[in-house]
């Protein structure tokens, strides 16, 4: 009798640690709403890494042209990014009729891609006979880089979160895409700055510096969109970690209303 009662105890203790077991695993899981939602904003936040990627990892942030002179079959232009500058040699003959610079960088011609070497052994870039200053350069590739880092510690929170129900990181990472964006647009000011100061740094050396006018290029729009793709992803996730009680007094259901 004593060892059917054990028994017997044994038995229902391991049941109610089977049943809380399997209410904190119901807990733990994400409602079929829940995670659509959670899942497009992991989808607007995609647009918004890819369109980052795409911008730090090109050199068409800006283009500096020369401007066309007569009796001269060629002209120059250059384009740059945050990691390296591309000179060009157009046929004027190809150049927009309408247009006074030579440009845009993107038609065909004779091209020479070089680094910049102020990541390397620290020697300021040398375009048009002006110098680039590499303390505002580097510093908009180093922001540039670390809001790309933080734009990838969020997505890995949000797969997290869809992965293992640890809802707790969807703020996490909220943070870091809004993060992320305010990085990119730091970043893109600060190149900005940059473009500016390279414009003024003129060298007194011969021959004497081409006048020169600057357009900012796609590269820079792709940046430009990263950023507020990701801040309104970062939004998004944001407001999928408030408490339902306010949206819900705001909007409420239609058989609250019909009652």
């Amino acid at each position: 009798m004593m060892w059917s009662n054990f028994f017997m105890q044994e038995e229902d203790r391991r049941r109610r640690e089977a049943a809380s077991r399997r209410r904190a695993q119901g807990q733990h899981q994400l409602t079929p709403e829940r995670e659509g939602k959670i899942k497009l904003g992991l989808l607007l936040s995609a647009v918004g890494a890819t369109l980052a990627v795409l911008a730090v990892g090109t050199e068409f942030w800006v283009e500096l042209n020369t401007y066309k002179t007569n009796g001269s079959a060629i002209c120059e232009a250059a384009h740059m990014g945050l990691w390296k500058m591309c000179t060009k040699r157009l046929w004027q003959s190809d150049v927009p009729a309408g247009r006074d610079t030579c440009g845009p960088a993107e038609l065909p011609g004779e091209a020479n891609c070089t680094y910049f070497k102020f990541f390397t052994t620290g020697e300021n870039a040398r375009i048009f006979q002006r110098t680039t200053k590499k303390e505002v350069n580097l510093a908009a590739a180093v922001i540039a880089v670390l809001g790309l880092a933080v734009m990838a510690l969020g997505c890995l929170c949000v797969i997290m979160v869809l992965s293992k129900g640890a809802e707790f990181l969807l703020r996490v990472g909220a943070v870091c895409f809004g993060l992320s964006g305010l990085l990119l647009l730091v970043s893109l000011e600060v190149f900005r700055h940059s473009v500016q100061a390279l414009m003024r740094r003129v060298s007194p050396e011969p021959p004497l510096a081409p006048a020169l006018t600057y357009e900012y290029s796609w590269s820079l729009g792709c940046g430009v969109g990263a950023s507020l793709v990701l801040l309104l992803g970062g939004g998004c996730f944001l407001l999928l970690t408030l408490p339902p009680w306010p949206w819900g007094s705001l909007c409420p259901k239609q058989g609250h209303r019909a009652a």
